[in-house]
């Protein structure tokens, strides 16, 4: 779906005036503000319950663009935009004073990247400066890919909600951290390790914790209202039975090896054999088994290599401890 010029101006200008726009990448939907008015910034923490702590990413209209909105590019960054933008790939720098401290959670680095869609990219070109775009949701939940996940989730606390038709790639970007002497993946994503290695020679670390904090990190993140349990995909079937038998409404992901196993619960989603089309579908599967009704989802994490160790990594945080009132 490509939105309409007399809509993109609209969001420009909701945007010049310090509003909160939704707006469509390949990932998923942006809660987007102009990243250089505080104001406008502090709204999006507010209307998604985010801590101000946690960094915001943001989105410009080009490479072209990056030494606008960082201190300085490395050989490295400028050879991983080169590559990778338009694209789902955030790359963390240090922070040029273009950005304002509460863009960056108080850091002094900032995230930043191209999206790969024509809808933001025409806003973008149209705004005429940098955006600061988070998952459009209530932070912690799950993600949203279509603009009716967005309308559903917020409503009137957006201000205009730009559709762009269902986000392609369906899991956030990428975020590497190139600040250091070796560039380090500090968020799985759309852009995967063996992409990343093929372009700089060597496979990049992945640490399970890091100094630069960055989106995604909570613990808890991409979480239906469901609990979520992680077993081995063989015990998948027997688990999600049994919660049944207890009394739970259980939604399952059916790993694609046992799609012809038949399996008492209240709802099953089949996980496609493509990586890319799991990831493409993850978000849409959780928000239906809540729909549904279910109040508990067994699934299994996928082999971690190509786009699998994105899908594992939010599998992970959706079943990761909740915190409670």
């Amino acid at each position: 779906m490509t939105a309409r010029t007399s809509d993109i101006a609209r969001a420009a200008g909701v945007l010049r005036a310090g509003g909160l726009v939704a707006l469509p990448t390949e990932t998923v939907y942006g809660l987007g503000a102009n990243a250089e008015d505080p104001a406008a910034v502090a709204r999006i923490f507010q209307v998604k319950g985010r801590p101000p702590s946690h960094p915001l990413i943001v989105h410009i209209a080009g490479a072209e663009h990056l030494g606008d909105w960082v201190e300085e590019v490395p050989a490295t960054a400028r050879l991983l935009a080169e590559r990778f933008w338009p694209g789902p790939l955030t790359l963390v720098l240090r922070r040029g004073r273009r950005v304002p401290l509460e863009a960056t959670g108080g850091l002094e680095t900032v995230a930043v990247r191209v999206p790969d869609h024509p809808v933001a990219l025409a806003l973008l070109s149209a705004f005429g400066g940098g955006v600061t775009a988070p998952s459009a949701n209530r932070f912690g939940q799950v993600s949203p890919t279509t603009a009716d996940d967005v309308r559903a989730e917020l409503g009137d606390a957006v201000d205009f909600v730009l559709d762009g038709g269902r986000c392609d790639v369906g899991v956030e970007s990428t975020i590497v951290d190139v600040t250091g002497e070796l560039p380090s993946i500090l968020r799985p994503g759309g852009v995967t390790r063996e992409d990343l290695e093929a372009v700089l020679g060597y496979p990049p670390a992945v640490p399970s914790t890091s100094h630069v904090r960055v989106p995604g990190q909570h613990p808890s993140h991409y979480a239906p209202r469901a609990r979520v349990v992680l077993v081995e995909p063989e015990k998948v079937i027997a688990e999600a039975e049994l919660a049944q038998e207890l009394g739970h409404q259980v939604g399952v992901f059916l790993p694609p090896s046992f799609t012809d196993a038949p399996v008492k619960a209240h709802a099953v989603v089949t996980v496609p054999g493509s990586m890319a089309a799991y990831a493409r579908g993850l978000y849409g599967f959780l928000r239906e088994l809540d729909r549904q009704g279910c109040d508990l989802i067994v699934a299994s994490l996928p082999a971690e290599e190509g786009l699998g160790l994105a899908i594992a990594n939010r599998l992970r945080r959706a079943a990761g401890p909740r915190t409670t009132a």
